[in-house]
């Protein structure tokens, strides 16, 4: 069987440094950072009181205001996303075949802000016995995203969602990716969205010294890379890609960004949370991708990397880098947006899939900001191009993105210019 060849033809963006794609790419081309104080909740007492928070979102400008209330904001932030990539995709969606698209999203916790106030209101109100509201449900669990876009839209191709923690918004464009490949669908909408940043959010990951403590000084206190790092720094909001098989999108004479190349999938089987210290896992995912895409690691010329900021995770996925890709490792240019946007957990692979979307069609890398020490201590090796605070011009044939998540999930996707 001849797989189909698949590209990007619609993106759709809702970041802490944008609330559209154009706005998000030129603050990451310029290095603007998107943390800031907690505004969702007081966070005061709490050991992290800054995250990176989408601004100025108000989702009635997009969604009927009875609708909106029926959804937890990790929907909304899909949906309103997802508005913006199909528009940009330019489908007639009065004569195109609704039945042959299809949505899969990628979502590591879902609807947390709904069940923190279901669970809070029913501790408080418990000697009346059980109330809750009648769309708790459907508001909290992390499906529902990807049903209220197909409702929306009337899109009955195959519809669900994957969790794999931080790896799931990559999962997702990959069994994207595949779906169309194989003939099972036309196009999908595919990416995801997250919104965790909640009492419980925030706290459970103070609690594991997962985040950056540096709350005398957010902008600056997601630095992947540099010796100083102490945590990465919540993020919030949804990154959205249409994809379409080729001969369907020319035949409606569709711009297309890119094509997808390949996608990897792996697990490090070694710790709940914690990376393998020698990149076994991403040596694996990196590699599984470029088989898939049958290119050498030659052909990549930049890494959106995982990078976190995190002690252990960012010194692991260098050595993965440096072992597989060997010498061509010195010719590449890794960057770590993550230092721009936080870590958007299940919806960071979506937003930095999109972001290589643009850099390869545009021939620009942009930063890892906020560097100022070397952590050479830890063997990072720093004859390597971690596109240090500064975007790069490059000639950017294909991009590779990585996410990993808790559990040792891995997930990779390449992207390359589109060839006639």
């Amino acid at each position: 069987m001849e797989l189909k060849r698949v590209v990007v033809t619609g993106l759709g963006a809702l970041t802490p440094v944008g609330n559209t794609v154009p706005e998000t790419w030129e603050n990451i081309k310029n290095g603007v950072s998107g943390a800031g104080p907690i505004t969702h909740f007081d966070a005061s007492k709490f050991k992290t009181q800054f995250a990176c928070e989408v601004k100025g979102f108000k989702a009635t400008d997009f969604i009927d205001r009875k609708e909106a209330r029926k959804m937890d904001l990790y929907e909304q932030y899909a949906l309103v996303a997802a508005m913006e990539a199909i528009k940009d995709s330019g489908w007639d969606l009065e004569t195109i075949d609704k039945n042959r698209i299809g949505v899969v999203l990628g979502v590591g916790i879902g609807g947390i802000h709904t069940f923190e106030e279901e669970a809070g209101y029913y501790a408080i109100n418990k000697e009346n016995g059980p109330k809750f509201n009648p769309f708790f449900i459907p508001k909290m669990i992390a499906d529902i995203a990807a049903g209220q876009i197909s409702i929306q839209y009337g899109f009955h191709g195959p519809n669900y969602t994957t969790t794999s923690a931080c790896a799931s918004s990559t999962n997702a464009l990959a069994d994207a990716f595949n779906l169309i490949r194989l003939g099972k669908a036309d196009a999908m909408v595919t990416g995801g969205a997250e919104a965790a940043i909640w009492p419980c959010g925030v706290g459970g990951f103070n609690a594991m010294h997962a985040l950056s403590t540096r709350n005398d000084d957010p902008t600056h206190a997601s630095r992947p890379f540099s010796k100083s790092r102490d945590g990465f720094i919540m993020g919030e909001g949804a990154g959205i890609l249409i994809l379409e098989e080729l001969e369907h999108a020319k035949a409606r004479g569709a711009k297309i960004y890119c094509e997808v190349a390949g996608a990897g999938m792996s697990a490090d089987a070694h710790h709940i949370t914690a990376s393998h210290p020698e990149g076994l896992g991403a040596n694996l995912v990196m590699k599984a991708a470029l088989e898939d895409a049958e290119m050498k690691p030659e052909d990549i010329d930049y890494i959106n990397v995982h990078g976190t900021s995190t002690p252990v995770g960012d010194i692991s996925e260098v050595k993965a880098i440096t072992k597989l890709f060997g010498q061509h490792a010195y010719e590449l240019n890794i960057s770590s947006t993550k230092s721009m946007t936080g870590h958007l957990l299940g919806a960071a692979g979506a937003v930095e899939a999109l972001i290589c979307c643009l850099s390869v069609q545009n021939d620009i890398v942009p930063p890892t900001i906020n560097h100022e020490d070397d952590d050479r201590d830890e063997n990072i090796d720093y004859n390597l191009n971690f596109t240090f605070n500064k975007a790069q011009k490059r000639t950017v044939r294909a991009a590779l993105s990585n996410t990993f998540g808790f559990g040792g999930h891995n997930a990779c996707c390449i992207v390359k210019k589109y060839e006639a």
